[in-house]
Formats: structure tokens, sequence, C-alpha cells
């Protein structure tokens, strides 16, 4: 990699789930950070035989609010690197201590403290990642200029804004559209509103399948399960595009902010919308909140005096591995009462199975273009140690956004959109497996693309993509 900033503070980890496990190994291999000044904190340490042999640390504790200052103060100096992958640890409150000791952050997500996402005292709007990102922004105004702080980059959130800017390059090519500029580089929203996007899916589908097939009340998936149903039950949450006709039955508007996105009164994982990816062509996906939703919104928004002109309706749209989706209608139909077992895929997975993840562009004259990383399970085990493809994917957003903090280690709370997305890219390319650009000719509704204006907004109205 060129540019590498040498590192010789201390990486404090919190948390040693599977991202951890997949994470770290790639660290080992970066010659700027020094292995021995490596420390993991987590509740439950389990498999950490080959980390201890490679010099890693492990501490054995729970963060919660009311101690995670005293056992971080044992840890965290000026100059170190906390990288929170954790579950139910306030990222907010990590991010804040961070700032005060003069230390690097990152986390994939904005996690509240335990309970935080079914708070029975808040609203639903006040449930959302719409609403967590507020809380980091006023952070961020609070705080202002210090350490960096990478907020919500793995695989998507964060992997996915890279890819949707490098997918929007690629479509401008193929084009043949100048890029607009604006005084910060190039103007996202407006040349995603010139070359005629209406839709944006982060389009991800997961064929990676188990020797062992999932069980009764069994939760199985390829990466975090605590993460996966932390998300797939608050509401599901889009960007609401400006070409759209009709108002969803379920869907509110929140009250405060841009108030670029909506949120559905249902939960994320109970939302099936139609998608399509290089991997099997259409399928049905779930509509799972994820940051980016938010994030996104706001960078492709265009106002011309406070009066919106352009916004593609934007959301995530996942199609786990088959387990794990099983894993979801089961819990849907237990009525959210997590199930007794939990289980995350990775030596038992067969070969052939892969994660394409990426972003489904849709709406503009090729009709609707797809890009972004397939990286199959051969590919994942033979890079790195304790992958899978899916956790491998998530791992390179982690290991790219530590090294984009370390050569900017000044810029405060940061999100993937304000960060260099051909530097990102470049730290986490040898990790992504095959970089693919696929043009179809999918259409939601099934229709035959149409070249007209009119016919073109008929077929990418959010109706077509789901049904309440």
């Amino acid at each position: 990699m060129k540019h590498q900033v040498p590192f010789s503070g201390h990486l404090v980890f919190i948390g040693f789930g599977s991202i951890a496990r997949a994470t770290l190994p790639l660290l080992l291999r970066q010659d700027h950070i020094e292995v021995e000044r490596i420390t993991v904190i987590a509740p439950v340490i389990e498999q950490e035989i080959w980390f201890k042999e490679r010099g890693i640390r492990f501490v054995r504790k729970a963060l919660t609010e009311q101690t995670f200052v005293q056992t971080l103060d044992r840890f965290v100096k000026p100059g170190d690197f906390i990288v929170n992958l954790s579950v139910e640890v306030s990222s907010l409150a990590v991010m804040a201590y961070a700032f005060d000791k003069g230390a690097l952050y990152l986390d994939t997500c904005v996690e509240p403290w335990a309970g935080g996402y079914d708070d029975p005292h808040l609203d639903l709007s006040h449930r959302t990642n719409y609403a967590l990102r507020y809380q980091v922004l006023d952070l961020r105004r609070r705080l202002g200029k210090g350490p960096t702080a990478v907020v919500a980059h793995g695989a998507n959130p964060g992997l996915i804004t890279h890819l949707l800017k490098a997918g929007l390059m690629e479509l401008a090519v193929q084009l043949d559209h100048p890029l607009p500029q604006d005084r910060e580089g190039i103007d996202w929203a407006r040349l995603c509103m010139e070359m005629g996007i209406k839709v944006i899916h982060f389009a991800e589908r997961d064929t990676q399948r188990s020797q062992r097939p999932k069980e009764d009340d069994e939760f199985v998936n390829s990466w975090s399960v605590e993460g996966f149903i932390s998300e797939g039950s608050q509401p599901a949450e889009l960007g609401w595009g400006s070409h759209e006709r009709s108002w969803p039955t379920p869907a509110r508007r929140h009250r405060f902010g841009t108030r670029n996105t909506i949120y559905l009164e249902r939960p994320s994982a109970s939302v099936l919308v139609k998608t399509w990816t290089p991997l099997g062509g259409p399928c049905l996906g779930l509509m799972i909140t994820h940051h980016e939703t938010a994030s996104t919104a706001d960078l492709l928004t265009v106002k011309e005096q406070r009066r919106l002109v352009y916004r593609p309706t934007l959301h995530y749209a996942y199609h786990p591995c088959n387990d794990a989706l099983l894993s979801i209608h089961e819990l849907v139909g237990r009525g959210w009462e997590t199930q007794a077992r939990q289980r995350i895929l990775n030596g038992e997975i067969d070969s052939g199975g892969a994660d394409a993840l990426g972003v489904l562009l849709m709406g503009h004259e090729l009709n609707a273009y797809w890009f972004g990383s397939v990286l199959s399970i051969d590919e994942a085990r033979a890079l790195v140690p304790f992958n899978n493809a899916t956790s491998l994917q998530v791992a390179a957003g982690v290991l790219s956004g530590i090294v984009w903090a370390v050569e900017h280690p000044d810029r405060g709370i940061v999100e993937p959109e304000q960060m260099d997305y051909q530097r990102v890219l470049e730290v986490a390319r040898p990790y992504l497996g095959t970089l693919v650009g696929q043009r179809t000719d999918w259409t939601p509704s099934g229709s035959n693309h149409r070249t007209s204006t009119d016919g073109a907004a008929d077929d990418w109205q959010f109706e077509h993509f789901t049904r309440f």
C-alpha cells in the first residue's frame, strides 16, 4: 500500500466476536502495526489461542455505562486507537471518551447501551438509525476538531459508500457523462441527478451454505447474530426519492433534522423488497436498516433555495445466506423471541458460495447497473484465517478505516462520505475478491425497460418493490 504512516500507539479492541476475529489477522499483516501493542477487551473470549500466540493480550471484562471509563483508563493513552466492534456498548460514550483521551476511534455501527434499540420510553422515530446518526452529528458539533473518529465503517455501512462512488464513476464513463464539480470535488448529488438515477439499493446477496443445516430454535448467520437481530428489529428506513408519487401506508416522517429519510412502522427484517445482484439475479431482500441510508440521503440530495430538487429513493436490500433467512423467519414467527442457540458459520461452510456486496443504480439510460465486490468463500479462506466471505468484506472495511484514520489523525468525527473513497478502496481491494460492474434489464415490475421519462419514473416507484 502507498502513503503508509507508521503507527506506534496501542490498539484497543472492544469486543471479540466474528468481526474482531476476522479483522485481527489482517492487522497482523500490516508492517506499521506493532503486534505486541494490541489488547482485546470483551465479556466473552473464545477461540483466542491463535491470537495469544501472536502477542495479542486479552482482558475478560464487560464494559457498562458505569464501569467503561475505569476499565478503559487502564489501557488507553493519548495517541492510541480504540476499535469498537462490540454490541451493547455505546458508540457515543466511547467516542467522546476517545476524544478526551486524545485517541483515535472507529466503529462499524452506532451502537447504544443495552436496551437502547427497543427502549419503551422512545417513540419509533427515536429508535431509528436516523436518530442515532443525529446524536453523532450533535456530538461532532460539540466536540469540533480533534482526534479522528471514523463512524460506521465496516462493509455496510462503510465500504458500501466508497463502492457507491466508484460505481457512479463507472456508470458516468459508460454514459459518457461529465463530472459536475463543487468546492470539495465531485458533486455526487448532481451527478446522480444528471444521470437520471431514481433508486439506489445497497444490494447484497449471500449464497454461502453450511454442511450442517439450521436446527429449530437456532439462529444461524455468517456474521454477528446479535448485530443482525438488533438492526432487524429496528424500524425499516429509506431515503425518500423526489420521483415518488404515492406514500406507503406504514411510512412516517421524522420531525427533526434534514428529514431526508422516512421510516416504516414495521421491523426492518420483516419488510421484503425486490432487488437484483449478479449472484442469481432477481431476489427478495430484507430492508434492513443501516446508517448509510441516512448519511447517503444527505450526500445525494439537491436543493435550490431550500426547495427539494432531487433525491433518489435509497435503502439496503439484503438477501442473507439461506440459514440466516430461515432464522429471521423463525424469529418473526416467534414474536421476536430470540432463539435459544446461536451459530456463526465458518469452517462448516461448503465450497462454492459467495457474498455479492454492492450498489444497484436504477432508472438511468442503461436501466440498472450493479457495482461491487463478489467474494467467494474459497477466496476468503485462501486469503486470511478465521474468515468467511461476509466477515472478510467487513474486516476489509475495518482495516481500511483504521489505515485512513492513522493517515488523517486530526479530522474529528467523520462518516464514510467524508473520506477519500479511492484510498479506502485501495487498502481494502486485496480482500474484496472481484470488483464487478454489470448492467441488467431487470425492473421490479417485470416490465421491459422503457426509455421515456414518464415510463422510467413509473418503473421505479417504491410501490413496485414491496407490498404492505
